[in-house]
């Protein structure tokens, strides 16, 4: 009887170290199983049976599905977005805010400084936890004209806005745009067919949704970001090991070289022609136009305001002499 009792007791401990120490991570990848995002997470799933882990990866085309799947607890966790990856952690998910990182070097200063110990309770909301962001690259408006070269001649155009982000639909109001509610799915055909004039999405994307469709011969890609777009990974907490979280967003550090190259050797993928440079003049027009639309998200809660003024302490960190740094606005 005792060693019934004790071979029981055995099974039950290796079980629940089993359930402690697998998960399912669900990844979306516009490409599935053959994309880059999936890739890289396959790397992450060896790395994390070093850690004694064991990771069974689910690709998805859909996005919306992944987070839906994440919330009915058919997902331990996930790979998105920052952009849906904020209804999880509002505080992280407003890294992709409207002008707030301008560049590649801001952002590897952002993510450093949200891999530390203190910064750990931040990437906690509730059963969710981020255990990692990665660097998506810049967003890049892309007009059908190249005509549309500044904001005053884009004024009535159509731009698709991804439906589930608010933030988009505001933005482009506010710079005279006409939004056109879109998703992942239809976004890039509906730029290639002529439905909408104007898109702001990552050269990440170019090739794969056959951007170069839509820009055809008149078309032109502006070289400055709006947002420069982060991937976020979120486990539900409590289906994982207790260290599990710090360990991986100090490993995805480690991957900031590999993630920036993967971005600029997309940058250069699109052809010289394409890129329009602009003034001076438009560019600091621009940052205000920005910065405004930013300071009113922020209020109505769009963005998360400790996360606003993390991310003007790093550019006043890389830029002192910026006229925001001498004011206490975020």
């Amino acid at each position: 009887m005792k060693t019934t009792a004790k071979l029981a007791a055995a099974i039950t401990l290796a079980m629940t170290g089993l359930t402690a120490n697998a998960g399912i991570y669900c990844v979306y990848d516009p490409l599935g199983a053959q994309g880059p995002a999936y890739s890289q997470a396959k790397d992450f799933a060896l790395v994390a049976k070093k850690w004694g882990v064991d990771i069974t990866l689910k690709p998805y085309t859909d996005e919306r599905v992944v987070t839906e799947d994440f919330k009915a607890g058919q997902c331990d966790g996930i790979a998105v977005t920052g952009l849906r990856g904020r209804q999880f952690n509002h505080f992280v998910g407003s890294i992709d805010s409207i002008g707030a990182v301008p560049t590649y070097k801001h952002l590897r200063v952002v993510i450093q400084a949200l891999s530390t110990p203190q910064m750990a309770p931040s990437m906690i909301n509730g059963q969710y936890e981020v255990i990692g962001i990665a660097p998506l690259g810049g967003a890049y408006i892309m007009v059908r004209d190249r005509a549309i070269n500044s904001i005053e001649k884009a004024a009535g155009k159509k731009i698709a806005v991804l439906d589930f982000d608010k933030s988009q639909a505001k933005m482009a109001q506010q710079m005279g745009l006409q939004p056109v509610a879109s998703d992942i799915t239809n976004l890039a055909p509906k730029f290639n067919n002529g439905q909408v004039d104007i898109i702001a999405v990552p050269a990440i994307v170019y090739k794969p949704f056959e951007l170069y469709k839509g820009l055809g011969a008149n078309g032109a890609v502006y070289r400055f970001p709006l947002i420069q777009m982060t991937g976020m990974l979120i486990i539900r907490k409590d289906k994982w090991p207790a260290d599990f979280g710090a360990k991986s967003r100090a490993h995805a550090v480690t991957q900031l070289d590999m993630a920036e190259a993967l971005s600029k050797k997309a940058e250069a993928g699109i052809p010289d022609k394409y890129w329009m440079e602009l003034s001076a003049a438009d560019k600091t027009k621009y940052v205000l136009m920005m910065r405004e639309a930013r300071l009113s998200m922020t209020k109505d809660g769009t963005y998360d305001a400790k996360m606003m003024s993390l991310l003007k302490k790093v550019r006043c960190k890389l830029d002192a002499s910026a006229a925001e740094c001498s004011d206490n606005v975020e």
